[in-house]
Order: structure tokens, then sequence, then C-alpha cells
């Protein structure tokens, strides 16, 4: 096991934060209302999941009221390779690009480039005359009828636009979505497949948001991935989110494992064609970037400094508000099952509203989501708290870590 959380502030404290990531304020667990040892307890459960091979190795976060008390690495970044896993390790985010590809849609909203129920078919025209597969169970290009209204901004950040998932046998046939093309192909492609319903009927988990990294780059007259870097990535500080790895970051990027199904033994598995150790030609606001946990601790903490951290401002406040709540129709509602039976879509983020449906703590109003390969975040403003937390593994359950994990710091809460 490595430091604990406790010893890990007080070496923070006296060596004094990098200059260039101006990192959050490291603290003791008690100064902000958590027990030590409780937190201990969560590190030991981390290294057992570690120890049975649940996950290669992990590295998990804390912060309270605007300050760092935790922050462990565990485990190993390679297996093969035999090294630790660093602190600064770098992880794909998948699913947990979208927060971040949503903030620069809402930066831009607040520039007065657009309004949320603007059709996106003003500002990409290929979806215009869209239609709607008559089957969406079972999709067929020859079985489609009319589109009934239009796909809106709105409907792309909530999931409700129609478009599907990145995975689903229709679009792997017809190959909408590959590391291999650019992203303006990507659109092209989603528009030219048929919807699986009409927009704003259904909650649809998909590949919307890769759909708004266009239009940042429509509405900013920039690329994507200039966009972000420009007014998200280093206004934060967020020095090791990429959409690939070069240099000294090839070395810390994660290896992805998968168990073996017959003997649940780890084994490297590669997601993607196109490794992120190379350019990709598509740079992609669903599923594109790598980062770190102290990087997403940042963008964590801006949005529940409700769009601020450092003195730096990203967001305003009533934008912040107005992302982090709730904007699908009763209609749409429930979901899901299980834990999204619970939940609602903001604007890039899943938000809870009704707790009970939960198996693991989450406070009033938070709001998160997590990854493909074994990260997640969450923001709970009730508690003041943020917490990350990222392996690599595929499937993402790892035995369970990650909500253990979230049930032992909360567990740690003293007041």
């Amino acid at each position: 096991m490595r430091l604990t959380s406790i010893a890990l502030a007080v070496v923070w404290l006296a060596a004094g934060p990098p200059a260039a990531a101006q990192n959050l304020a490291r603290a003791t667990p008690e100064s902000v209302g958590l027990s030590s040892a409780g937190l201990t307890t969560a590190t030991a459960a981390l290294q057992a999941h570690v120890d049975a091979g649940d996950v290669a190795g992990v590295v998990a976060a804390v912060a309270r009221h605007g300050k760092l008390v935790y922050l462990e690495a565990l485990g190993q970044r390679d297996l093969a390779a035999g090294d630790v896993m660093p602190e600064n390790a770098i992880f794909r985010l998948y699913s947990m690009t979208r927060p971040i590809t949503s903030t620069a849609v809402m930066m831009l909203w607040e520039d007065g480039k657009f309004q949320l129920d603007d059709p996106v078919s003003r500002y990409i025209p290929e979806f215009e005359d869209q239609r709607v597969f008559l089957d969406a169970s079972d999709p067929d290009l020859s079985q489609t009828r009319a589109r009934a209204g239009d796909i809106t901004v709105r409907h792309l950040l909530t999931h409700s636009s129609g478009i599907g998932s990145r995975s689903s046998a229709i679009y792997r046939a017809e190959r909408v979505r590959l590391r291999s093309i650019p992203l303006t192909e990507m659109v092209a492609n989603a528009a030219r497949v048929p919807l699986f319903e009409d927009p704003g009927t259904r909650f649809r988990y998909g590949i919307s948001t890769t759909m708004l990294g266009r239009l940042v780059e429509i509405w900013s007259d920039q690329p994507f991935e200039e966009f972000l870097q420009q007014r998200v990535l280093t206004p934060l500080g967020m020095t090791d989110t990429v959409f690939w790895t070069d240099g000294e970051r090839v070395d810390r990027l994660t290896s992805v494992y998968r168990p073996d199904r017959e003997t649940g033994t780890l084994r490297p598995h590669a997601i993607e064609e196109v490794p992120f150790t190379q350019r990709p030609a598509l740079v992609e606001g669903g599923v594109g970037l790598l980062s770190s946990v102290m990087d997403y601790v940042r963008f964590s903490q801006m949005l529940l400094n409700a769009g601020e951290l450092d003195g730096t401002r990203v967001l305003r406040t009533d934008t912040v508000a107005l992302m982090t709540r709730n904007h699908l129709p009763d209609s749409v509602m429930p979901i899901g099952g299980g834990y999204m039976a619970g939940s609602g879509w903001g604007l890039g983020f899943n938000v809870v509203l009704d707790a009970s449906a939960y198996a693991f703590p989450v406070g009033q109003g938070e709001y998160w989501w997590d990854g493909s390969s074994g990260t997640r975040f969450s923001i709970d403003p009730e508690h003041g708290i943020v917490t990350v937390i990222m392996a690599a593994v595929s499937p993402s359950r790892g035995g369970g870590f990650r909500e253990e994990f979230k049930e032992l710091v909360y567990g740690a809460i003293v007041n």
C-alpha cells in the first residue's frame, strides 16, 4: 500500500504544488470533516481489488470543500512492464469526455452563438431530411419513415436526439464511427443513417455528443481540439487531457485489460483499432479524450465551484445551474432500470433525482458519470465532495471497485 492520505497531505503541503498545474490546496481529511481512518479503509479496499485481479491498478482522489484530502495510486500501470501505477497516470476517459465537450458547448451558448432549441440542421444541413427507422429494434435501411420534428442542440446534449450508440449493429455495419475518419465524415455518416426514433421522444445514449464537437467547430470557427485547449483545458490547468499521447505521456498511458472468460485472469485488451499513442483522424467529443485523475478533479471542482477555479471563470454560475438540472420531459422518464430509474439527464451529465434508486451513496443534486474502461467521477453539492476514480478495465465493473470506494468514502464523513 502507498502512503496514507494524511502523510500524502503533509508531503504535498511541504513541497508546495507545481506552479503550472495550480493543484487544489492539500489538507488533512479531518480539516474538512472526513476520517483519515475511514479513507485508509477505502485504500485497503482498492488494494484488495488489485490483489484479487479485478483491476491491474487504480488511481483515486477525493476533494471536499475545495481541498484535496485523498490521492492514492495502487497496483500497476502495465502488468507486462511491471511498473507501478503513478499518481499522474493517463487513462482513456471514453464517456467522461462528454461533460468536457458539453462545457465547451455551453461556453459558446454564453457567447450567443446559438440557442438550445435551435435545429441542428441550421448549422449542419445534412440533418435536414434525415429519416427514422420503422422498427428501432430491427433497423432496416429500406424500412424508414419521415421524421417528426427537428433535432435540436438540447436533444444532442440530453441524448434524446434519436441518434444511436457507436456500438449499435447498424452503425457498425455502416461504419458510422471509425477513429480513422475525420469528424466531418463521421457527422455525415450519422446524418445519413436514419434515426432510431423521433427527436425528443426517448433517451438513447449514443454518439450525440460527437455531433456537438462538430458544432463547436462551426460556432467557433476553430478545430474542436484547439477550442478545447484554449478555452477549457489551458485555463483549468488540465495539462494531461489530450486526444492522443506523445513524448513522456506515452510512458504514463495505462494499458487496458479484460478478464479471461474462463479463468478471470486479466489479459491485454485493444478496444480501438487506432491506438491512443497515434494521432487519430477522428477528434471525438463523445469518447475521445485521455486524462489523469487530478486533471479531472480540477474540472469537477470548477463545476462544484459554480464555474470558477483558482480565480479563473470558465462558466457563469447560472450556466452551471442550468447544466446540472434535469432537462428530460416526463414523457421520456424513466430513462432506464436500476440507478437510471432514479436519474435524469442534464446538459452533459447524469443527474440524481431519487437517491433511493442507487445502491451506492449519492447526495441531493449530485451529478456524475463514468467511462466504459473503468473511470468515474461524481460531484456532490450537498456534501461538497468531488470523487474521481480511474482504472483501465473492460468491461468496466472491475468487481465493483468504484461503488465500494464511494461507499467507504461516504462512510468516512464525520460532519
